[in-house]
């Protein structure tokens, strides 16, 4: 399928660089086959129904973004500043990472990240390196804390830099789990409180687990579906998680998919019956219109940049050409887009 079928205008004022406050302030834009309906997050109890599971995501974001510096090197090179994104824990104290520029690295280099945490080149390919960290008598996550930065989107990283703020405001209430380098963002919008109406409404909710990885970031640049290659995320879903899962949908009740991470994580886990089984693994699905959903009914999501793999996700649940009037209608409305956006609530395409 052509890549620029996805394709829309979106002014760069309608991207959201901050969140509203507080969380469930931001507006819903509810889709459904009759039409769409403006509404907002704290709607949300009211659009739910007795027996309803919300399924969310508990990664939590990590401070992958380092800023460092390569030794000089034997051969006279001099010191080369360098930029680095984790994205793939390897185990051991070993991450995969995007870096620029990646070509002034090579096997065997050392890189040193602030005082406290030092890396050492093991591989590169292209714009990525596998490097080896070294935190002295620190563990690794309290080095990472104390030297990485929160690593915002690009198309809000370019516009500012984080803040202490973002350490918080680009966590979800439901993170437990460290190992994501970008939020679930359609869980950014819940409060305690909500969750406590939620439940007074008769819904339930619990929470797997999917790593999200920088690879969520990065643009499409093909002309063509079928030559999109997915990084892919690790993920999983317990034997329990899958029984209340399974349950709740044998009792008649819809599975809310809160965000495409935890949609493509049920997805990945999901036998043709739709009946999810237990997960542990690697995922690197790949969502596009003609995908037959197996476990999801409704989908919560944030709105999307045009041309990404996650609009065309949205598209493949709700149909492309409603996707395409529901987006112009949010632009039309001023509603938020990306990471700090708005959201939306779809029902799914028969």
């Amino acid at each position: 399928m052509r890549v620029d079928v996805f394709d829309f205008d979106l002014p760069r004022e309608l991207i959201a660089l901050e969140p509203v406050v507080p969380r469930d302030a931001s507006r819903l834009l509810h889709v459904t086959a009759d039409g769409l309906r403006d509404r907002n997050f704290a709607d949300l109890p009211d659009l739910i129904r007795p027996g309803d599971l919300l399924v969310t995501n508990d990664t939590k974001v990590i401070p992958a973004q380092l800023f460092g510096s390569r030794a000089a090197r034997d051969d006279a090179s001099a010191p080369a500043s360098i930029e680095a994104t984790l994205h793939k824990d390897l185990g051991d104290n070993k991450w995969r990472a995007f870096v620029r520029p990646a070509k002034r690295l090579r096997a065997g280099d050392e890189v040193r990240f602030g005082e406290r945490l030092t890396a050492r080149v093991v591989a590169r390919d292209g714009g990525e390196i596998d490097f080896q960290f070294d935190a002295g008598t620190q563990s690794f996550s309290e080095a990472l804390a104390q030297v990485g930065v929160t690593p915002l989107p690009p198309y809000i990283a370019r516009r500012r830099a984080a803040d202490k703020t973002d350490v918080s405001n680009y966590q979800t209430i439901f993170a437990a789990d460290e190992g994501s380098v970008a939020a679930p963002t359609a869980g950014l919008h819940f409060t305690g409180d909500l969750l406590d109406r939620i439940k007074a409404a008769g819904a339930e909710h619990l929470s797997i687990t999917l790593h999200v990885g920088a690879g969520t970031f990065l643009p499409v640049s093909v002309d063509d579906t079928d030559q999109h290659v997915m990084h892919s995320e690790w993920g999983e879903i317990t034997q329990s998680q899958a029984d209340a899962i399974n349950a709740a949908r044998a009792a008649g009740g819809r599975i809310i998919a809160v965000g495409t991470t935890a949609l493509r994580l049920l997805e990945s886990a999901a036998d043709e019956d739709g009946r999810v089984q237990v997960f542990r693994g690697e995922t690197d699905i790949f969502i596009t219109p003609g995908y037959h959903f197996r476990a999801v009914d409704l989908l919560l999501t944030n709105f999307h940049l045009p041309r990404s793999t996650l609009f065309m996700l949205v598209c493949a649940f709700s149909g492309t050409d409603r996707m395409q009037a529901t987006y112009t209608h949010a632009r039309e409305q001023l509603y938020r887009f990306y990471s700090y956006g708005d959201a939306c609530l779809l029902e799914k395409s028969e």
